[in-house]
């Protein structure tokens, strides 16, 4: 059988907010919480759990593929709310998007300081 990716959680300094920021950026579907996990569902039946460990946690990379249309309502997210973004992961690029891959792509601090990469195309 081949494997399928199913859930992940992502260390959050407030895990409610970074829920919220997800479920805008990504439009994500809010999923029942319980315990320390506030959870969303994205596409593929995808589960991402944010949850605040009882110890310091180091940045970590997620990269999301959107098709044009959601791109284009998330980079307009992005603008509206002044959040900081590069063209590249070495944040050289300030206030740019890329046109790698024969798509576009953006990187963003989450509010819990995790990079994130918006793609509208693979790279494989």
């Amino acid at each position: 059988m081949t494997a399928h990716f199913n859930h992940t959680i992502i260390a959050s300094t407030d895990a409610a907010q970074m829920a919220e920021f997800y479920i805008e950026l990504l439009e994500a579907e809010r999923q029942p919480s319980w315990g320390p996990f506030q959870n969303i569902g994205i596409g593929g039946g995808v589960l991402l759990q944010f949850a605040t460990p009882p110890m310091q946690f180091p940045s970590q990379h997620y990269a999301y593929l959107l098709d044009d249309a959601h791109f284009d309502r998330a980079f307009a997210l992005i603008g509206a709310r002044g959040i900081e973004h590069w063209a590249d992961p070495q944040r050289q690029l300030a206030g740019q998007i890329n046109r790698e891959h024969g798509g576009r792509g953006v990187y963003l601090l989450d509010p819990s300081g995790h990079y994130l990469e918006l793609i509208t195309r693979p790279y494989l």
